[in-house]
């Protein structure tokens, strides 16, 4: 059955403006090495990984650990690396931490003598439209953002009525 062009090319323009495209990614905490108590002349290695990596409302991290816990908490109790009522709590080794906003987000560690050894980090997150504040932050941001993307996943999401429209023409 031959079909019209005007309603290939309607369904089509239907289908590019009701895709709708969203990236986030997925960051490996600490990268190959984990969620690890850190070495003591090297206590600061997450903050320090969190702060070269740009992190967009969307985006999750992921803490991979053994014989431990990952804890979110204020920035009061990140302090005193100390908390009794944690905004998130895990100990399942593999944790997936979703960002549902922008803002500070503090983690230590759940296990006794950790976060004091330095198993902590602020994870700072821009909303999803927020430019860095610099050029050189900009161009760092990008590098960032596509060195991190191979640990991660890149989504796409598809409107109803985009599948609608693709189904419409293969039919």
């Amino acid at each position: 059955m031959a079909s019209n062009p005007m309603n290939f090319f309607t369904t089509l323009l239907l289908i590019t403006t009701c895709l709708s495209y969203v990236a986030s990614f997925e960051f490996q905490v600490g990268d190959t090495k984990g969620w690890v108590v850190p070495p003591a002349n090297d206590t600061r290695i997450y903050n320090d990984w969190a702060s070269e990596n740009r992190f967009r409302a969307e985006d999750s991290v992921r803490f991979r650990y053994k014989k431990d816990s990952v804890m979110e908490v204020t920035e009061e109790e990140y302090k005193r690396c100390n908390s009794t009522q944690p905004s998130f709590f895990s100990n399942t080794g593999n944790t997936v931490f979703h960002f549902g906003r922008s803002g500070t987000f503090y983690f230590i560690s759940g296990a006794n003598g950790h976060c004091e050894r330095g198993q902590r980090m602020i994870v700072k997150v821009m909303a999803q439209d927020e430019a860095p504040s610099t050029s050189s932050n900009s161009e760092k941001s990008s590098a960032a953002r596509i060195r991190t993307s191979s640990l991660g996943s890149l989504k796409f999401v598809f409107t109803p009525l985009a599948v609608w429209g693709f189904a419409s023409i293969l039919l």
